[in-house]
């Protein structure tokens, strides 16, 4: 915390912060302040965080949305690279809130063991965004949009978080993740001076080759792009005890029911939702399990014995495949396929019919999901329709936001959609 709050620079109206002034005032009336408390987090360090649940909205903040980019964003933006042959990189913004501008008037209390002895009785005036504000997210995404788009950067439409620059044939993509910017470009001198660039107006940590965003293990190779997760794969293991389980060739039998099952003894049921907030986790670079954590996500309510013993083998097919992922080679085709399929009235709940479909660049998987349709289909063919189109939507926005991407470049060229018999 003394990293952040730096007072050794009076000023006649308060103290310099490494990133704002602050100035210290006698509380308004009609007003109160905001507690700050301090948050330990890793490597014993402490920060300054406001207590932003005692906010009031339309008071103290209007807006807090900022946008974030999904996970289609950053498979589509590896598979991009890995077809046109360019490595990305990651750095992060050191303490990014802070360099938030907020236009709301924030009082805060001093904080305890940093506060004024001869002016105890007196409030902080935020000029900046503070970590626990509500409109802290916001602030700071519109600090550093604001800042690319000055220096020449176009925003994406689709994706709001990602920025590009052209340079006659050449591109720099930076793709934005809250504090996290990944970035790569077919001209490394680009890259060097986007690095420059940041470096000038914030504080920045070291630039290193993207290995690992977001619990995903990235492996860029001069063949292609590999994705996966084994290291959290081995922790989930390791936490729930099934690191020496008999391992089984796939996640779920053919043959297997899952529905309600009333015979058996009640499962605890925050050790089973925690089992399947994890799995859910893994389906991002998992494909291959989807279906069957979807499936067990269902009794989440009420699980019995039955629910858990399909949960625990989903677990024991992962010990046994820990090293499988998501693999982008660089001699793939860049043609846009998308597959559909559905079941009929597959759940035997309510009857509903459950969308599958998966995306494709080439080769490379870029989208998949599994989801029980909101209503009853009538038919197989309405509930193939409905699963189709799920596809074309999820196609219509990789399209537009290749379309960002490539919009100079003449390498994009449509592909087909067709559906699974």
């Amino acid at each position: 915390m003394q990293e952040e709050l730096i007072n050794s620079n009076e000023t006649r109206s308060g103290r310099l912060f490494r990133y704002q002034r602050i100035i210290l005032l006698l509380e308004p009336s009609g007003s109160s302040e905001i507690s700050l408390m301090n948050q330990a987090v890793v490597r014993n360090k402490a920060r300054l965080v406001a207590k932003g649940y005692s906010q009031s909205e339309g008071i103290d903040y209007d807006e807090t949305y900022a946008p974030v980019p999904r996970l289609e964003s950053f498979r589509l933006l590896l598979a991009y690279a890995c077809y046109n042959n360019f490595k990305l990189f990651q750095m992060d913004v050191k303490s990014a809130f802070l360099n938030g501008d907020i236009k709301e008037e924030v009082y805060i209390n001093q904080p305890p063991g940093f506060d004024d002895p001869k002016k105890h009785n007196h409030v902080y005036k935020l000029d900046k965004a503070l970590y626990g504000l509500k409109q802290a997210p916001k602030a700071w995404y519109e600090r550093l949009s604001q800042f690319l788009i000055e220096k020449g950067y176009r925003k994406g439409k689709v994706d709001t978080t990602l920025f590009l620059k052209e340079h006659e044939t050449e591109l720099l993509v930076v793709q934005i993740y809250v504090d996290d910017i990944i970035f790569g470009s077919t001209n490394n001198t680009l890259c060097n001076e986007f690095v420059e660039l940041m470096k000038g107006e914030f504080e920045m940590s070291m630039m290193t080759y993207l290995t690992f965003f977001l619990g995903l293990q990235i492996r860029q190779t001069s063949e292609g792009t590999f994705i996966h997760q084994e290291k959290y794969i081995k922790q989930l293991l390791k936490k729930y005890e099934l690191s020496n389980s008999k391992h089984l060739s796939s996640p779920m039998s053919t043959n297997a029911i899952v529905e309600k099952d009333e015979t058996r003894k009640n499962a605890d049921p925050i050790f089973y939702r925690s089992m399947i907030g994890s799995l859910s986790y893994l389906t991002a670079s998992r494909p291959d399990i989807l279906f069957s954590v979807c499936l067990c996500a269902i009794y989440q309510l009420g699980p019995k014995e039955s629910h858990l013993t399909h949960v625990k083998r989903i677990f024991r097919y992962l010990s046994g495949t820990t090293n499988l992922g998501l693999w982008y080679s660089k001699i793939s085709l860049f043609d846009l396929v998308g597959y559909s399929d559905a079941d009929f009235a597959g759940c035997k709940i309510d009857w509903k019919s459950t969308s599958e479909t998966c995306q494709l660049l080439g080769d490379m998987l870029i989208s998949w999901h599994s989801k029980k349709q909101a209503f009853v289909a009538l038919s197989t063919a309405e509930a193939e329709y409905v699963a189709a189109a799920s596809c074309c939507a999820q196609l219509l926005w990789m399209v537009n936001n290749l379309r960002t991407m490539v919009s100079s470049l003449t390498i994009f060229r449509y592909g087909v959609l067709t559906q699974v018999p």
